[in-house]
């Protein structure tokens, strides 16, 4: 863990690791463990202290890793579903891009209105792919960043995506936006030239202009494990 650099970059953003512990909801013990790399970061709390600290997520994972440890075992995948394998430089093996059997996680920071997030370039790793998405091209994972679909999506959820379903009514879907923001609402419908969606939490429905919606796909299952 390279410690300094995580109190400098702390620096530049005016904050200190109180701070980062109120940010990600842990103990400031939590924060200092993980900067003396006596915790392990959870891939979620990559893209939070990422959106925290105002820095691309790979350069977090980047700094994660001891200074002094020159790789790590490329084709070793972390423990538990939907970790993604580590290495160095935050990118996967491009071994696992081709693996019928996984399938890429994407996240971004929690930023902007309605709870958006802003989703970060390429995959930040790859889960095993469900059997609802079995020969699915193009599918995908999400994690749930922010609170606006609690009870029924906690913060680090794993949503699993298919692209080519349509969206249901009472479903939820990911909504890519202009400008990279992401949205992940329950899909009421169109009304026109305009999507119609329901947030959780607060009670809330959401309109948003058909030129400004680039994709909406639909989610087809949870990881509560993440």
């Amino acid at each position: 863990m390279d410690g300094s650099w995580f109190n400098q970059a702390l620096e530049r953003v005016g904050a200190a690791q109180a701070d980062l512990a109120r940010h990600l909801r842990l103990a400031p013990s939590a924060v200092s463990r993980i900067l003396k790399g006596e915790r392990q970061i959870k891939p979620v709390e990559f893209v939070h202290i990422a959106g925290f600290l105002r820095v691309p997520v790979d350069e977090v994972v980047r700094h994660a890793v001891d200074g002094t440890t020159p790789t790590l075992a490329a084709d070793a995948p972390r423990p538990g579903r939907g970790r993604p394998p580590s290495t160095v430089s935050g990118t996967p093996p491009a071994r696992l891009m081709h693996e019928p059997d996984r399938i890429p996680i994407r996240s971004g920071a929690r930023g902007g209105s309605d709870q958006e997030m802003f989703l970060e370039d390429g995959p930040i790793g790859y889960t095993p792919r469900p059997a609802n998405l079995n020969g699915v091209r193009s599918a995908y994972a999400i994690y749930m960043v922010g609170d606006s679909m609690e009870p029924r999506y906690e913060p680090g959820w794993l949503l699993h995506v298919n692209p080519f379903k349509p969206p249901i009514r009472g479903r939820d879907v990911v909504v890519y936006k202009e400008g990279q923001a992401v949205l992940i609402k329950q899909f009421v419908g169109w009304e026109g030239d305009t999507l119609i969606l329901r947030q959780l939490n607060p009670p809330d429905t959401l309109q948003i202009p058909r030129n400004q919606v680039r994709e909406c796909h639909l989610v087809v299952g949870a990881d509560q494990e993440g």
